[in-house]
């Protein structure tokens, strides 16, 4: 016997994208690029789908503010290589923080989505602010307790 019950998939044009502002200032890398990774992905929805982007846009503020502790910023290690021979360029996390505070962020996030289309996709709803300002006032992005998921 058939069952009339179906189960329901959201289509893209459906979901209703929301954006998330996130204060930075004294979480811990870790758990906060897993917060908004979650967000990004959708999965604090109801109608979460894994094949369909049905996450968030989320901005988040004062990025050079984030914490981890003092042995975690010198073990930690961000290779980048030229493509020539013998160019391999190391940096320490204390460094990348003093240079380029959101690109920490960023490959926190990038390294916990999908290696996929939907993951590079998923990732460009992020933006990350080094300070308090941001350019997104037009988007009337509400202010969001990242704690409050899980």
């Amino acid at each position: 016997m058939k069952s009339s019950i179906r189960t329901y998939v959201p289509d893209v044009q459906e979901v209703d994208r929301r954006w998330l502002l996130v204060d930075a200032e004294g979480h811990t890398l870790g758990r906060l690029a897993s917060r908004i990774a979650f967000l990004l992905q959708g999965k604090h929805r109801p109608a979460y789908t894994p094949h369909l982007d049905t996450g968030d846009y989320v901005v988040v503020v004062n990025a050079e503010k984030l914490s981890f502790s003092e042995a975690r910023g010198q073990r930690k290690k961000y290779y980048r290589h030229s493509g020539y021979p013998g160019g391999l360029t190391e940096m320490s996390l204390d460094e990348m923080m003093a240079r380029h505070p959101e690109r920490v962020l960023r490959l926190a996030v990038k390294g916990m989505l999908p290696r996929t289309r939907l993951g590079r996709q998923m990732i460009q709803k992020l933006k990350i602010h080094t300070g308090a300002e941001h350019p997104h006032g037009a988007q009337a992005p509400e202010d969001f307790d990242i704690l409050s998921i899980r």
